[in-house]
């Protein structure tokens, strides 16, 4: 693990589950691994792609430019393998800046149409044009693939008018042709998003369906467990205060049923909270629960699965809150675990800042992964574990490629002192 600890790891206390005061123990204090400091910001693996796009977008014009001049005798793959990277450089900038590199395809085309006029050029032309529009469609929402569309059409239409000057009715069939392509893949992308869009709907609805569901059947099981208990603890406490002076034997036979009730109780709510904790965690022993102690595991863990976390640390260590300090430790699992599953990369960067009101954690990786479709509700129950601590959480691909989860957990005044606080566990 690459990490430039600061402090050693506070000890933490385990959360009470639903809402329930737990007895808090002290979790024993984890040694941070010591190893060569980092960079506070490193350039990230791939953020050399950027800059080499844009330089290949700037001379994409000037080689179609030559290349199709000095092909009228015939191309070779000197020429053409060299072009075909550059296209795909420039077709690299359509996800981050779809409009700029769309202007640029055309704008290349349109330069080559001056030089070459056979008809396989001007079908690779309307080709690599609707591809774009139909990707940025797919990927950009709804006003800018239209905007998109519109640039295509015009473009590829005033390129044939010009270097063709036919006549009205080849007009007319050309000016139909380029429209109904253009449309054709706009409608394609479109669908696409939509389709992804309709199946996160229902993916977040399920989610939030299930979430709700399993807290009503929580709060069913403590209702029917507790709420008549207590009530009957309630009623021998006020019968026992009021007979303890003149009928001290009536007094005890109300202390002997609280007694008996309150360990009947505590019982079944044990069982109840073993039966939680086993199924969420395979049989684990109660332990105290984790928190940001126990990274340098949760690192050495997803190092054994073949990814290699970068962890950085700013600012002083210090206690947290018990169900502060559960959340980000969860929710660095989770990131971990996603990184793990579908980045399809071997490293990533864990940044974890204590600043003076909040405490912030963040897994960046550099993958083609992100949110997959499927049955986890990994990114919902993050966000809602965020939520229920009144923090900030965003999780999406990066502009410059990857992904990434951060989450700010705001920590009030007393967290620097070892408190016990109740945390609700969300189902992922």
């Amino acid at each position: 693990m690459d990490a430039t600890p600061e402090a050693s790891a506070p000890p933490t206390s385990p959360p009470a589950w639903g809402g329930a005061t737990v007895t808090a123990r002290a979790a024993s204090t984890a040694r941070w691994r010591s190893v060569r400091a980092r960079p506070a910001h490193p350039r990230p693996p791939r953020a050399w792609l950027t800059p080499v796009a844009w330089c290949a977008a700037l001379v994409y014009p000037f080689a179609l430019y030559f290349v199709m001049r000095d092909g009228r005798g015939g191309f070779s793959a000197v020429t053409v393998v060299p072009l075909i990277v550059l296209t795909a450089l420039v077709g690299a900038l359509l996800r981050s800046r779809p409009l700029p590199a769309l202007a640029v395809l055309l704008a290349g085309w349109a330069v080559a149409r001056t030089q070459m006029q056979n008809s396989e050029i001007v079908y690779l032309q309307v080709l690599l044009g609707d591809l774009a529009v139909g990707y940025i469609a797919a990927v950009r929402p709804r006003r800018t693939s239209v905007v998109a569309a519109v640039l295509a059409f015009g473009a590829q239409l005033g390129t044939h008018l010009t270097s063709l000057g036919q006549t009205p009715a080849r007009v007319v069939q050309l000016a139909a042709f380029i429209a109904l392509a253009t449309l054709a893949a706009w409608l394609a992308g479109d669908s696409v998003r939509e389709r992804r869009a309709h199946a996160e709907a229902l993916g977040a609805r399920a989610a939030e369906q299930a979430v709700t569901a399993e807290r009503l059947r929580i709060a069913r099981e403590l209702h029917d467990m507790i709420a008549h208990s207590i009530g009957v603890i309630a009623i021998q406490a006020g019968v026992g205060s009021r007979v303890i002076d003149t009928q001290p034997a009536e007094a005890r036979n109300a202390l002997a049923t609280i007694e008996a009730t309150s360990r009947e109780t505590l019982a079944g709510l044990r069982r109840t909270l073993v039966a939680l904790r086993s199924s969420a965690e395979s049989h684990a022993p109660l332990d105290p629960a984790p928190g940001l102690a126990d990274l340098d595991r949760l690192v050495a863990s997803a190092l054994d699965a073949g990814v290699r976390a970068d962890v950085r640390l700013y600012g002083e260590r210090r206690p947290l809150p018990a169900d502060i300090d559960l959340a980000a430790f969860r929710i660095l699992q989770e990131a971990l675990t996603n990184v793990v599953r579908h980045a399809g990369t071997g490293e990533c960067r864990v940044t974890i800042a204590y600043d003076a009101d909040e405490v912030r954690v963040e897994v960046e990786d550099d993958g083609g992964g992100g949110l997959c479709a499927g049955t986890g509700y990994g990114i919902v129950g993050m966000r809602e574990r965020v939520g229920l601590l009144h923090g900030r959480f965003t999780a999406g691909p990066r502009p410059e490629g990857g992904f990434r989860v951060s989450a700010r957990l705001p920590v009030p005044e007393s967290g620097a002192e070892s408190v016990s606080a109740s945390a609700v566990s969300v189902g992922r």
